[in-house]
């Protein structure tokens, strides 16, 4: 059976290291699973009054995710937290809270920083959101990368050094979304 997973990148940056992950993860994607890259830099600024008009870009965002078995969610980490540009897109799909988008799919956070614990604060951040807005988020293994010479190839791909690793971690997350998926 095929997993559909949506790939959410908290960073608006085009060369972001967490955009390059996002693209070697698709790179290694298997027969089994189709990644869908989730875009959220167009939405507005969430705002209440709009809950019953949701922007386009909104309504985009949501039918995007309906159509997924689970999110990864590749974030870096800003002043210590996760991005504001991220936390704007979990705000538009938990609302109206009876519509909310995320409830019960599965996810899972990875992130790539140059700093010696890569991502940690933030996806500990993120945990605790995600667990507010009831998704079953993969606990272990945990994904704290830091960039590195090496760890991408001259093709953007996962170098060497960490390949096998990531394959498996990969490997866990799609099981992850398999056991946990909505049905």
């Amino acid at each position: 059976m095929s997993n559909q997973i949506a790939i959410i990148v908290g960073s608006l940056r085009k060369e972001s290291f967490n955009r390059q992950l996002a693209n070697a993860i698709i790179r290694l994607t298997p027969e089994n699973v189709s990644f869908n890259l989730i875009s959220i830099g167009d939405l507005p600024l969430y705002n209440q009054d709009h809950d019953a008009d949701q922007a386009d870009s909104v309504k985009r965002m949501k039918a995007e995710l309906i159509q997924c078995d689970g999110v990864l969610f590749i974030t870096p980490e800003y002043n210590r937290s996760i991005p504001g540009v991220l936390k704007n897109a979990l705000d538009h799909g938990s609302r109206p809270s009876i519509d909310n988008i995320w409830a019960k799919r599965p996810a899972a956070i990875i992130g790539i920083s140059p700093g010696a614990i890569g991502t940690a604060i933030a996806q500990q951040h993120l945990r605790v959101v995600l667990a507010a807005l009831d998704m079953p988020t993969l606990c272990k293994p945990e994904m704290f990368l830091q960039m590195k010479e090496g760890f991408f190839d001259e093709s953007g791909n996962i170098g060497q050094k960490s390949h096998q690793f990531f394959t498996e971690w990969l490997n866990q997350f799609i099981a992850w979304v398999s056991t946990n998926k909505k049905m």
